[in-house]
């Protein structure tokens, strides 16, 4: 086609010159796209000094950068790390992963990028690979070189020993003299250059991942660990330096933290000009008004690089997922549209969970030695590696130090115990090391020079990738030749990398060894019931401990506690501590003997336990008198606390440490409840067993022990579990001068819709046998109930309101001077309360004139009740899951379940304690985690041992289903149950049948509404 023949293009009718620059692209017409090998080349200095070339395109992302240096690494925990650089403005700044790379860095060529650690987690084990260690410990080596990472000599001279031993191996004096010669480590090196040596000496045989991990450990209890100091002044005008971490914003004055400002307590973070503003949340205790800190920064550019990090700080550690982009505004844009981008750290440790990756082996490139990472997998000779202290044929997990590096579980917003945290084997914990070592091979893949060689047979890795991926290889792999224990040398250990965290992950069995390992075991029915008085036992024997030892320390060490009441608890729960530790061991011994852990079982039958119950029984029965005595030991730490304000703050104070995860007064109750367990136990031992077998005559005889005992102490019981729950109610409630009132009995407490001029209003009710208290939730610290209006029950009727108003499942409740029209969530939510309210209102008429007369009948105020509900109410119910210890009373769960209990409901949930082993998973995760589980209190406590003192997380299990998984959910185990309430969904699996059906009957008892009996049946009872 001629040019006189083509179309005029829109840049000619414009009249402007090609070269102008003005579009000559017809609508729907694209741009040519960029020529092939237009690229350009960027210089990236990594943590161990090499520079690596990466070719980009002119308009690739800094994410496009950022991944091809990660894949040059082959590394998968990517998001801990960043790009930093200097800009044209001198300043050092983050790479921005979303901006084209070239906009940011304006001089490419004469430009080096710097490959950092970004985030600085908390605790390094939960970093799980062994090269994201690595990096880990060249960042902090290059902080310590440059004087940033300031500490003390000992932990510097600690440190570097670690670090020489990485690089040089194991001590030489001579070679360690010439090394540290040649190599600055510190600023100030040789002043402490004998202490260095002298730490070296101490780290024969350790691994360079070994060190790594020990370094990083010492690290991280340092206050500078992690620090970027941002200089900044406040508003008197003194120097200052601003940084953060995973908790929030810090404040530094001349390397010393002198305050630090939690995510929890800021409400928003913003700059204007040079100024750097921390807005904090108003607190309700000192001021209504919000805080505003203020702090001067040398000029806005240094705000925004703060400003931005903040934001990425918290959105990788607080978040759970990458926040959404914002839409962008039609017209006007106010403020700025940066955002995190990237996975954040929750999304990450489930990433690595869930994926599948062969590690493939890296290169150290400043160690002298072979190290595990960059050895030829057939080169290494076979090495057991265990810290000293665990090197034991027990379970790793139920070593004494298995709590020490666990994270604290009410950081980073109380998440649900990470599965990563917790071991993934089976169930048996006295599995020899033979067994171990040959489970932990069990699997392996056959080509395993494409492997990390830490994850072969001489790897404290091997179970990392067990952890990650629940199994080792393939199925059907072969693994190598495993030698005996005979072969393996008794000198070496485990690597610290397996413990606490990574224990028993190596201990991976395919589903043929679980068989015949369940095979070897006994599978009587009895033996399951007797395995559960021993599981049950031992969380009894951890909850008197709580009285005798932790409250009893606290009392000693408080002159202001009184001598009455420690003696008196004393004389009355010691003995039945002691008492307790030998049936213990007893049950231990037995159960040792019948799963024929024990010669003993040669010279006689021990496949029975009615004889050791039934000699324990009868040695309880001589402590009946200290039994009886518990009431008053209830009676006089109450009367102490109302007493005295420093007794009270004492109990309340204790009540928020760890171990004491129930109520305080719950475990004063132990001992009597524990009757009751002997007896549901026996009774089932007395059904399963035929007359004629050699166990029925000591069941029997022990059962009617038991029986007579649960008789004579019933009456105490059912006063105490009373005045208990009423002295738990007061504590939720304010508003009310005493709850506590002789006489006076609670039957049931729950969520309803109160009917007012402004509709539906959520309410609080608790129902007592002579009155009803509803009550919304306060705006107090400790979020307690504030009593709206009381109605006494002498002379109240009650009737169905549903036709009348038009509101489902409503009620009205007429009183002799006011009336409230209730709404139920359900109908069978509805039912309860009728017939609990009815048969309140029956006793009330009966007890008329002997209950002491209340303050007059009073009504408060309805407003402002919702201001603060809403607000808490997702954060709240999204927390339930996650709080522990006692984060949330029975009254709260109600609260945000919108559902209700009753005393009934409370007392069956006493008979159906119970503890022992599970494997839990979660919906989207591959791995089962095994759990030391506790029932109680309609929650379930998570430990990841028996042995530890207090739990890791728990569960609140009100208003959750417990089904059986269905096929589509592709849980192809046996024993399986699933909890479910709305979008939580966890997975439970037990070991056996018999254990199965006992956790589906105790979870039932909480969770189903149609398993608790109707409270009329047991009127008799109030």
């Amino acid at each position: 086609m001629d040019a006189a023949d083509r179309p005029s293009t829109a840049g000619q009718r414009l009249s402007a010159p090609e070269s102008f620059g003005v579009s000559t692209l017809e609508p729907g017409q694209r741009p040519p796209g960029q020529p092939p090998g237009r690229q350009v080349p960027i210089r990236v200095q990594m943590l161990d000094d090499s520079q690596e070339v990466f070719q980009i395109t002119q308009r690739s992302p800094g994410k496009g950068l950022f991944d091809l240096v990660c894949a040059h690494l082959n590394l998968t925990e990517a998001d801990y790390f960043g790009l930093e650089y200097q800009d044209h403005r001198k300043m050092t700044v983050w790479l921005d992963l979303l901006k084209p790379t070239l906009k940011q860095i304006r001089r490419p060529k004469n430009t080096i990028l710097r490959f950092v650690v970004k985030f600085f987690p908390p605790d390094h084990t939960q970093l799980m690979e062994e090269l994201t260690r690595y990096l880990f410990a060249l960042q902090i080596k290059r902080d310590l070189a440059c004087g940033r990472l300031i500490c003390n000599d000992s932990s510097a001279a600690l440190m570097v020993s670690h670090i020489i031993q990485s690089e040089i191996g194991d001590f030489d004096e001579t070679q360690s003299w010439q090394h540290l010669l040649h190599n600055k480590y510190l600023p100030d090196q040789d002043a402490i250059r004998d202490n260095i040596m002298e730490c070296h000496r101490k780290h024969a045989g350790q691994t360079p991942a070994e060190s790594d991990y020990q370094l990083l450990e010492i690290a991280r209890r340092l206050e500078m660990y992690g620090v970027r100091l941002h200089p900044a002044k406040d508003r008197e005008g003194s120097h200052l330096s601003l940084s953060v971490a995973h908790t929030g914003v810090l404040v530094f004055q001349n390397h010393t933290k002198i305050n630090a400002f939690n995510w929890a307590k800021i409400r928003k973070l913003s700059f204007k000009r040079k100024r750097f503003l921390i807005k904090l949340r108003a607190d309700p205790a000192q001021s209504a008004h919000h805080d505003t800190l203020e702090f001067a920064m040398a000029s806005r550019d240094c705000c925004k690089v703060f400003w931005k990090i903040c934001v990425e700080y918290h959105a990788f550690f607080r978040l759970f997922e990458e926040p959404k982009p914002k839409p962008k505004p039609i017209l006007f844009t106010r403020g700025s549209s940066f955002r995190f981008s990237g996975r954040t750290q929750k999304q990450l440790i489930d990433y690595v969970k869930d994926s599948e990756f062969k590690k493939i082996p890296f290169e150290r490139k400043h160690s002298k030695i072979l190290s595990n990472s960059s050895a030829s997998p057939h080169s290494s000779s076979l090495r057991l590696q265990v810290p000293p202290e665990n090197a034991t044929s027990g379970s790793l997990t139920d070593q004494p130090d298995s709590g020490r590096l666990h994270q604290d579980t009410r950081s980073n917003g109380l998440e649900d115990l990470p599965e990563a945290a917790l071991p993934t084997n089976g169930f048996k914990d006295d599995m020899t090391k033979q067994d171990a070592i040959r489970r932990s091979h069990h699997g392996a893949e056959p080509n395993q020079h494409l492997l990390n060689p830490e994850n072969s047979e001489d790897s404290p890795h091997a179970a990392d990738h067990a952890v990650t991926n629940g199994v080792l290889g393939g199925p059907g792999a072969d693994g190598p030749d495993i030698p005996n224990a005979a072969q393996i040398p008794a000198v070496q250990t485990f690597s610290p990398l397996t413990s606490p965290l990574l224990a028993e992950a190596g201990y991976v069995r395919n589903e043929d060894e679980e068989e015949a390992r369940r095979k070897k075991f006994p599978t009587d029915k009895a033996y399951f019931i007797a395995k559960e008085l021993l599981t049950t036992e031992r969380t009894y024997l951890k909850d008197l401990q709580v009285i005798t030892q932790s409250l009893q320390n606290v009392a000693k060490a408080e002159e202001a506690f009184p001598d009455s009441v420690r003696v008196l608890l004393a004389a009355h729960y010691d003995p039945f501590h002691k008492f307790h530790q030998g049936f213990l061991r007893e049950t231990e011994q037995r159960l040792a003997q019948w799963e024929g852990r024990s010669n003993a079982h040669i010279k006689g039958d021990y496949q029975r336990i009615g004889d050791v119950l039934l000699r324990n029984i009868q040695a309880l029965r001589q402590l009946t008198a200290h039994l009886q005595k518990h009431p008053e030991c209830l009676v006089e730490l109450e009367r102490a606390c109302r007493s005295s304000r420093k007794v009270e703050a004492l109990c309340r104070d204790f009540e928020q440490q760890r171990v004491c995860y129930l109520p305080l007064y719950v475990f004063l109750l132990r001992p009597l409840h524990r009757l009751l367990h002997y007896k549901l136990l026996l009774e089932r031992l007395c059904k399963h067993y035929p007359p004629t077998h050699l166990d029925f005559r000591d069941c029997r005889a022990a059962l009617a022990d038991v029986s007579e005992m649960v008789l004579q102490l019933q009456g105490v019981m059912m006063k105490m579990e009373n005045f208990q729950k009423l002295l738990e109610l007061k504590k939720d409630l304010t508003g009310l001068e005493n709850i506590v009132v002789p006489g006076r009995e609670f039957i049931r407490l729950g969520c309803l819709s109160k009917l007012s001029g402004k509709g539906l209003q959520q309410r609080m009710f608790f129902l007592f046998s002579d009155c009803l208290l509803y009550t919304s939730r306060g705006t107090t610290p400790s979020n307690q109930f504030k009593v709206h209006g009381q109605l006494p029950l002498y002379g109240m009727t009650i009737r169905d309101s549903e036709e009348e108003w038009g509101v489902p499942h409503s009620f009205t409740l007429s009183g002799q001077r006011q009336s409230l029209v209730v709404a139920a969530s359900c109908a069978a939510e509805m039912e309860r309360w009728v017939e609990d309210v009815r048969m309140a209102i029956d006793l009330s008429e009966q007890t008329a004139g002997l209950l002491p007369p209340y303050p007059p009948e009073h009504k408060l105020s309805d407003d402002g009740a919702e201001e603060e509900e809403e607000e808490e109410l997702g954060g709240l119910r999204a927390s339930l899951e996650r709080q522990c210890p006692r984060g949330n009373t029975t009254v709260h769960v109600c609260w945000h379940r919108n559902t209700s209990v009753s005393m009934v409901d409370f007392s069956i949930a006493v008979e159906n304690q119970l503890s022992g082993n599970l494997l839990r998973k979660f919906k989207n995760s591959n791995g089962w985690q095994k759990l030391w589980v506790v029932f109680t209190n309609f929650s379930l406590f998570f430990y990841k041992s028996h042995q530890d003192e207090y739990p890791l997380a728990s569960l609140p299990l009100l208003g959750y289903s417990v089904t059986v998984p269905a096929e589509a959910e592709n849980i192809h185990k046996d024993y399986v149950f699933k909890l479910h309430f709305k979008s939580h969904v966890y997975y439970f699996r037990s070991e056996s049948e018999y254990n199965f059906e006992r956790w589906m009957e105790v979870i039932r008892s909480a969770t189903c509404s149609s398993s608790r009996p109707a409270l009329g049946s047991r009127k008799d009872l109030y």
